[in-house]
């Protein structure tokens, strides 16, 4: 091979390294917001599309013309990921701002022009003939700034663009006029499901007493049959083993870490085969990972930090800087810690540090540091909750103070 021949395929392996890894972090990359990623994706269309879907089994759509790329990462739930709300604080969704979000992506679906009246229109209408659904008022501040929210969201995501007019302002007033384009391909994409729920067949009453159950059914797939399906055929030793490879690799290039005690027999057993421990390798390497590999579990490191949309530690954030103090206490303790002692030693470190953490000087204040320390922890996959006691998992061991430093004061 020549010396260009090398070079080029240098550049591609590199290039789809960083494409998974960047498909990884954002699985929904818009050309709008981010050219010089879509283009890369797109340049490496067919080979990142055989990488998530040998490893992962995961489908990767690009529309060049509609200026999108989607990973549909099918058979994953990550709770430590809600959606945001984009004002300041970046505070998650709540019950509220999920209903309105889905309420608005079913009205959307029916006009490809819109304004937010109409549309808000549209969304009490289907709350007031929906027994199941709260009633949606316009005439209240609060449940306006709920609708913006889950409506920023969907902007924020690609499915709508504003054509004119500020959507701040609807919260303000509900007479603000605002005028929206729908995009109806890119709307269905969003939804992460090996089959529409529509073909459930499902009376609408029975779905919130039967949501786990229904959320499974859209997630199964044909691929690897299933014994306990009736409406599909057991598994043969074809698709057992295919399950083996993409449910292990999904969440290991999906989770932070992967503990073995939290695999089946049969997950652990692959990975310790000599196929497994191959292809486990293999994919790590194309990705553009570094494989930590414990009697534990394994860890993958990205080394230009791509593959992550956030980071530990972080100075930045009070909960974090608090989460890797909380982090230290716990690793003296190998029995754990109980909840109230850490709120305990939360309420000393605020009465050394009055001028830190500010959000957090009330009456309340200890205990929500710790409730957002330990969520931080728990993303991370550092800490285990179990009987009102808190340990550290094994990755904790990665994180060492070698000299305590407790947070600066500022004024």
């Amino acid at each position: 091979m020549s010396t260009l021949s090398n070079q080029l395929a240098i550049a591609e392996q590199d290039e789809v390294a960083r494409g998974v890894r960047l498909l990884l972090r954002r699985p929904l990359i818009l050309q709008r917001h981010d050219k010089e990623d879509f283009d890369l994706v797109r340049r490496r269309t067919v080979p990142l599309q055989r990488w998530f879907d040998y490893y992962c089994g995961w489908t990767l759509l690009i529309e060049p013309r509609q200026g999108y790329a989607r990973l549909v990462k099918v058979g994953t739930a990550d709770t430590t990921r809600p959606a945001r709300r984009l004002r300041s604080g970046r505070a998650p969704f709540d019950r509220r701002r999920y209903v309105l979000f889905c309420v608005l992506a079913a009205e959307l679906m029916e006009t490809p022009v819109t304004t937010v009246g109409l549309l808000a229109d549209r969304v009490r209408m289907a709350c007031s003939t929906d027994p199941e659904l709260p009633p949606f008022d316009t005439a209240k501040r609060a449940e306006r700034m709920a609708f913006v929210d889950a409506l920023s969201v969907l902007e924020h995501l690609g499915a709508v663009e504003t054509m004119d007019g500020d959507l701040a302002g609807y919260v303000e007033s509900a007479d603000a006029k605002v005028l929206y384009r729908v995009d109806p391909t890119l709307l269905i994409r969003l939804l992460a499901t090996s089959r529409g729920p529509s073909t459930l067949g499902v009376p609408t009453a029975e779905v919130p007493a039967r949501l786990p159950e229904l959320l499974d059914r859209l997630t199964v797939e044909q691929r690897y049959g299933a014994a306990d399906d009736p409406d599909l055929e057991p598994p043969s030793d074809v698709q057992r083993n295919l399950w083996l490879r993409h449910s292990t690799l999904r969440r290991l290039f999906d989770e932070p870490v992967l503990y073995l005690r939290e695999l089946s027999r049969a997950q652990r057993d692959y990975l310790a085969s000599p196929t497994g421990r191959q292809l486990l390798r293999k994919a790590a390497r194309e990705a553009g990972f570094v494989l930590e590999e414990r009697a534990e579990g394994y860890l993958l490191v990205d080394p230009e930090a791509i593959a992550t949309d956030s980071t530990f530690p972080d100075g930045q954030s009070t909960a974090k800087v608090a989460a890797l103090l909380l982090l230290e206490q716990l690793r003296e303790r190998s029995d754990g810690w109980s909840t109230s002692g850490l709120e305990d030693w939360a309420g000393g470190l605020l009465a050394r540090h009055p001028r830190w953490a500010r959000g957090y000087q009330d009456d309340d204040g200890r205990r929500r540091l710790v409730v957002d320390a330990l969520r931080v922890l728990s993303a991370f996959r550092l800490v285990e909750q179990h009987d009102g006691r808190v340990t550290p998992s094994p990755a904790a061991a990665r994180y060492q103070i070698s000299v305590m430093t407790e947070p600066q004061e500022t004024t």
